[in-house]
């Protein structure tokens, strides 16, 4: 694998979603012992909840899973993340769309919606759970978990595929 992969998990404010997806990567990494050449970050491309920690909701839900959201905080994408990221995932079509129209044009990275790494059939987009109850939550946290395997089994795979043509 090479030195350093960077993700980065885009929902609207980075408060629910995109959060969630950092919490739950960034201990799946960890686990996986791969902490050391893979960075992890979320952001949203609105800026109502600048400098926020995740919804309570948010939080309760990854506690109850061992994950740890509450030393996140929100902020916004902005043109930089393009050449310092590897992968950026957004959670959902309108969020996708957002990035596409800011991608720069030498942007080398992948911009792809984040659940094209699940094998789950029932959606390509993490629904928004602010609006919603626990329940929600734990929806969005079964479909990040899923999408995170799936992440790190396409990285590794891309590694053992860099390797093997080098």
């Amino acid at each position: 694998m090479k030195k350093s992969v960077s993700i980065l998990f885009v929902c609207l404010g980075n408060i629910c979603r995109s959060p969630t997806a950092h919490g739950v990567f960034e201990a799946m990494v960890k686990a996986e012992g791969l902490s050391d050449l893979i960075s992890v970050d979320s952001a949203g491309t609105g800026d109502w909840h600048l400098g926020r920690g995740p919804d309570q909701r948010a939080i309760r839900a990854a506690r109850s899973r061992g994950y740890d959201l509450q030393h996140l905080r929100a902020r916004q994408v902005c043109a930089e993340d393009f050449a310092r990221f590897d992968y950026i995932l957004a959670m959902d079509l309108a969020n996708l769309s957002n990035l596409q129209g800011m991608v720069p044009a030498d942007f080398a990275g992948q911009l792809s919606l984040f659940l094209d790494y699940s094998d789950l059939p029932r959606s390509s987009e993490v629904p928004d759970p602010y609006s919603g109850g626990m329940d929600a939550f734990e929806q969005v946290l079964e479909m990040i978990e899923a999408a995170s395997q799936g992440l790190i089994c396409a990285i590794k795979d891309r590694s053992i595929a860099h390797k093997q043509s080098t």
